[in-house]
């Protein structure tokens, strides 16, 4: 690959994860909104919650922190969801996954 399409790659994959790393943040956004008392249960919360975080938001979040050094502690915590992998996890535990990845920082 030649050097400009390499830098071409390179800042498409930067601009995908910014645009992940922006629904991340509506979405964590929202979560935080959902905290104050509401009409709705807490059930409807998290489903709604969940809805919100893709695959795209947590694999975001998570490389970042792998880029950080914490590469070692990120396959923990997929293997503690019973998965090999982060799409192996089932989108209903990616809301979990993300608050115990932040427990790293």
């Amino acid at each position: 690959m030649t050097e400009t399409k390499e830098l071409s790659s390179i800042v498409e994959e930067l601009r995908q994860c910014s645009k992940a790393l922006g629904k991340l943040a509506d979405g964590l956004s929202n979560l935080s909104k959902n905290e104050t008392p509401a009409v709705q249960d807490d059930e409807s919360k998290k489903s709604e919650s969940k809805a919100t975080i893709s695959l795209e938001d947590v694999r975001a979040v998570l490389a970042d922190l792998s880029r950080q050094g914490f590469t070692a502690n990120i396959k923990e915590i997929i293997k503690s969801f019973g998965a090999d992998k982060l799409s192996d996890v089932k989108q209903s535990d990616y809301e979990s996954l993300l608050d115990k990845a932040k427990e790293l920082i």
